[in-house]
């Protein structure tokens, strides 16, 4: 696994975890292995975007609306089905979204309906964990994007292709997203 990757399942703890299984109710063994399956996919997507410098600024800014401390009460976030979740899947995933559940429910065993429950949640933990790396190391959007630029590659060493997940991300195979969220939304 990679550092943001563990930082993140370590600030979840495996109560943390627990109680996102609940809330899914799944097992908790499947959904641990989907949530070190979606993360990388998550971050991946984070840093296509930041590649691109309104991207990286946008992501810095919207890192103030997340704190670090959503790790310490899981309750509200699970309760609403991950909050603002989805709006930040949008941004991330774009219309990769069912693709990117179908990949993860494929390489997890997980339901794609329960994948597609799971990543709203786990997407806030990601802005939230990344608030935190942004506060501690004191990271300005440049910052910001060498690190998820830098997490993307740590993980493709060790999972080339994210186990297809960054085909499914860079639909034209030019290295960014971004041109085709915009083709999508554009046709």
């Amino acid at each position: 696994m990679s550092g943001l990757v563990e930082g993140i399942i370590g600030q979840l703890g495996p109560g943390g975890l627990s109680q996102i299984a609940g809330a899914l109710g799944a097992d908790e063994q499947a959904v641990g292995g989907a949530v070190a399956a979606a993360l990388p996919a998550i971050i991946a997507g984070m840093a296509n975007n930041s590649r691109q410098p309104t991207g990286a600024e946008s992501l810095a800014n919207a890192l103030g609306d997340h704190s670090p401390s959503i790790f310490d009460a899981l309750g509200p976030l699970l309760s609403s089905g991950g909050g603002d979740g989805a709006k930040i899947l949008g941004h991330v995933l774009g219309s990769r979204q069912d693709s990117v559940g179908q990949n993860l429910s494929q390489q997890s065993g997980l339901d794609m309906g329960l994948i597609m429950k799971l990543l709203p949640i786990l997407a806030p933990l990601v802005m939230g964990y990344l608030s935190k790396q942004k506060q501690e190391q004191g990271l300005d959007a440049g910052g910001l994007g060498s690190l998820l630029g830098n997490e993307r590659q740590q993980v493709e060493s060790k999972q080339p292709g994210l186990g297809g997940l960054a085909a499914i991300l860079d639909g034209d195979g030019d290295g960014s997203i971004v041109d085709d969220i915009i083709g999508k939304l554009t046709k």
